[in-house]
């Protein structure tokens, strides 16, 4: 079962603990998956679609110059 953490604030209130400690306690793979959802959001918004993000990608070989 999901947990839903909830906080109120007024409008224009900066404080931003809550959300530091709501990511901090997700872990990197959350953080990481959220800011790729925003990257595919923001292609289909801009773009019209969402292309294979290049952070996505398969390196296939890895040169030195």
């Amino acid at each position: 079962m999901k947990s839903i953490t909830e906080s109120y604030k007024k409008i224009g209130d900066n404080d931003r603990r809550f959300d530091v400690r709501f990511w901090q306690a997700q872990g990197d793979k959350a953080i990481f998956d959220a800011a790729l959802d925003m990257i595919q959001d923001y292609l289909i918004l801009r773009h019209g679609h969402a292309e294979q993000p290049r952070l996505q990608r398969t390196v296939e070989s890895f040169h030195r110059r």
